[in-house]
């Protein structure tokens, strides 16, 4: 799913690698080489509709400048952060904020992306106040059909959830979504005399859900 962006962000394109199709594999990759990191995503977040200089993207996240900076270049060469006019710091120096393009929004995440994304969402949640974590789980058994339908209703909703204005007085939120296959409730398979293994022809079942 974004880092968001940022994930979760401003773009205005279709969706998650909806033009990716046109633009060379090598920077597809380099791309998603540059969202492969958790502390990355984190600013990708932090500089979703704030300008932020690299000293003060360290001090959000607890971390040296040097260390922030290596992360703020990347993600500024591949075009996930763009520079602000600069402005005057402290004791005269000059500063260069960034703030986010929304590119992570339709950039398709490489193999470790589910990983970050889930590593990111852990490390911001546990700074929240748990009475401000609204939270659900749910487990369903659909058909392809249905779960067509549910790939629709998500996106559709986090398309129109990333188009809706920023509140300069309002309070920051972040969502997370994840949908997963459920192994553990799967059936297992059937094992014949010979030692052969072949998935379980169970009957077909009607949807359910359930939220334990």
């Amino acid at each position: 799913m974004p880092a968001d962006d940022d994930a979760l962000g401003a773009p205005r394109e279709e969706g998650p690698g909806a033009d990716e199709a046109v633009r060379p594999a090598s920077e597809v990759d380099a791309d998603a080489r540059a969202l492969a990191s958790v502390v990355r995503m984190r600013i990708l977040r932090l500089c979703l509709d704030e300008a932020l200089t690299n000293k003060q993207i360290a001090e959000r996240l607890g971390l040296p400048p040097a260390n922030t900076y290596h992360h703020v270049r990347m993600l500024a060469r591949r075009g996930f952060l763009a520079a602000q006019p600069e402005r005057q710091g402290a004791r005269g120096a000059r500063e260069v904020p960034y703030l986010a393009t929304g590119k992570s929004w339709k950039t398709p995440l490489g193999p470790s992306g589910s990983r970050v994304l889930i590593e990111t969402f852990l490390e911001e949640v546990a700074l929240a106040d748990p009475a401000k974590v609204d939270i659900a789980r749910l487990g369903l058994r659909v058909g392809p059909e249905r779960a067509e339908r549910l790939q629709r209703l998500l996106r559709g909703l986090f398309e129109e959830l990333k188009d809706w204005p920023s509140d300069p007085d309002g309070e920051p939120i972040s969502l997370f979504l994840a949908v997963h296959e459920d192994t553990a409730r799967r059936e297992p398979p059937v094992q014949d005399d010979d030692g052969a293994v072949t998935p379980s022809s169970a009957a077909p079942r009607s949807a359910r859900s359930s939220r334990p």
